[in-house]
């Protein structure tokens, strides 16, 4: 499999795997991944058991460099999404098997 994982794929998948059509299928990950979206919002953290947590992290303003121009520029103060793995997906990655 490919480093990039698509929206087509995973479309694909769902509709190959489960058997939905493409069109539930499209909408089945559209909805998963605004479902995750609009709670990290409204919550500020996510966790999805035997996978992982996703947090929204502020980032504070500060000064940066260009390093080519060596011009100074202010960086903003943004929000920055953070995942954290959980046990099992690090053992997951960790093991041996090619499962």
């Amino acid at each position: 499999m490919r480093i990039n994982l698509t929206k087509k794929e995973l479309v694909n998948l769902a509709y190959m795997q489960i058997g939905f059509s493409k069109q539930i299928s499209e909408n089945l990950i559209d909805e998963f991944f605004s479902l995750i979206i609009l709670n990290l919002k409204k919550e500020g953290k996510l966790k999805i058991s035997k996978f992982g947590t996703f947090s929204i992290r502020e980032k504070k303003a500060r000064l940066g460099r260009n390093p080519k121009t060596k011009e100074e520029k202010v960086i903003t103060k943004r929000n920055v999404v953070l995942f954290k793995p959980s046990k099992e997906f690090k053992k997951f990655v960790n093991s041996n098997n090619d499962d």
